[in-house]
């Protein structure tokens, strides 16, 4: 019994001990950081009086007074006006360093709004768009072989070079047509690609399509296309009325170059176009077939930032023969012949009991 109230005695000494131990440390902490705190903000308000007494001085002989009764203030002279430019030049020097600046940085609209010229195609524009990657070596086509750089991660690799080069071309054959007086239509019928598709025909004076293209468009244009309103112009664009009636019998227009952006949703157009002999221009990534298009342009199709670019530069170019074509015109240079209709249809006819004046037709529409 001795022992135990011995114990209990000497336990409640080491925990009252304790108590008072950790008491007397918590309490330095707070009284540290009390004084960490006055400490900055005594700091604080100094910056603040020495910034109040700065500008005081600079501008308090230059503000102009207030009547408390009238408030109105003094008239001032030139020599005032002029004092107080030079004040606030000076706090304007005194500030000037305040803050954060802008440096330049990427935009992605500009891709839409001012696309680059083919002379300003570069590998690290390309690299920039995304337009080197590849689809996974177990979806590729190996007659893509000879635009592959290499493997990286199971993904193909397309050759910027390459790349660089067939765009270049792609561009000279746009421009081209544009000069001559043909008619390019752009088709880019996945989602996001309507805006730049509609912005590179602009540019060129071409059609577009960002829809699903009616199979038979080309082949069976006469009956699929044959409500659709035609017009004629002259060399500089401007329509010339007065040929209404004889555009009646004309067949549907075709186009003379086509730019797909996205071959594998189209390839039923790409088959038409090549039955009636109509080059293409297409972007070929490395799961699609190269033979469909008559000028491939490997690059990812897939990337959005790809295919705008692209457009955009190919739109570039047949602005650029739009250019061309009408400066030539003003110098009474003709770069094109314009088309006649065909008149061994109506002899055929004739032949086989047709009348007289389906020729005289066919004479009056040449």
């Amino acid at each position: 019994m001795i022992i135990r109230q011995a114990a209990f005695r000497q336990g409640r000494r080491i925990a009252s001990r304790s108590l008072r131990l950790s008491q007397r440390s918590f309490a330095s902490a707070i009284n540290t950081d009390i004084e960490n705190i006055e400490a900055s903000l005594d700091s604080s308000l100094k910056e603040t009086h020495s910034i109040e007494s700065l500008l005081q001085n600079e501008s308090s002989d230059n503000v102009p007074r207030i009547d408390n009764d009238t408030h109105a203030t003094p008239s001032t002279s030139n020599s005032e006006v002029a004092e107080s430019y030079r004040s606030l030049q000076r706090q304007r020097a005194l500030t000037s360093n305040l803050g954060t600046s802008l440096t330049s940085h990427y935009q992605p609209h500009t891709l839409l709004t001012t696309p680059p010229s083919p002379s300003e195609i570069s590998l690290p524009l390309l690299l920039a768009s995304q337009s080197h990657l590849g689809h996974s070596t177990s979806l590729w086509n190996p007659m893509n072989s000879r635009y592959i750089f290499g493997i990286r991660s199971g993904i193909h690799i397309i050759s910027l070079d390459i790349t660089a080069a067939h765009l270049r071309r792609a561009c000279r054959v746009v421009s081209g047509v544009a000069e001559r007086g043909g008619l390019i239509l752009f088709v880019g019928t996945r989602k996001g690609q309507d805006k730049a598709v509609v912005t590179a025909a602009k540019m060129s004076g071409g059609c577009h399509l960002f829809e699903r293209w009616t199979p038979g468009s080309i082949t069976n244009g006469h009956q699929i296309l044959g409500r659709c309103k035609m017009r004629v112009v002259d060399e500089f664009d401007n329509p010339i009325p007065g040929y209404e009636d004889q555009l009646l019998e004309r067949p549907s227009i075709k186009p003379d170059l086509v730019v797909c952006l996205n071959p594998l949703e189209n390839w039923v157009m790409l088959h038409e176009c090549g039955l009636h002999g109509i080059p293409t221009i297409g972007i070929i990534d490395t799961d699609a077939n190269p033979t469909w298009v008559t000028y491939p342009i490997p690059a990812n199709d897939d990337s959005l930032r790809c295919v705008q670019l692209i457009a955009g530069v190919l739109g570039r170019a047949g602005e650029e023969g739009q250019r061309r074509r009408k400066e030539k015109a003003r110098r009474g240079e003709v770069t094109y012949q314009p088309e006649v209709f065909e008149v061994k249809r109506m002899e055929e006819e004739i032949k086989t009991g047709g009348d007289e004046e389906a020729i005289h037709h066919a004479g009056g529409s040449q």
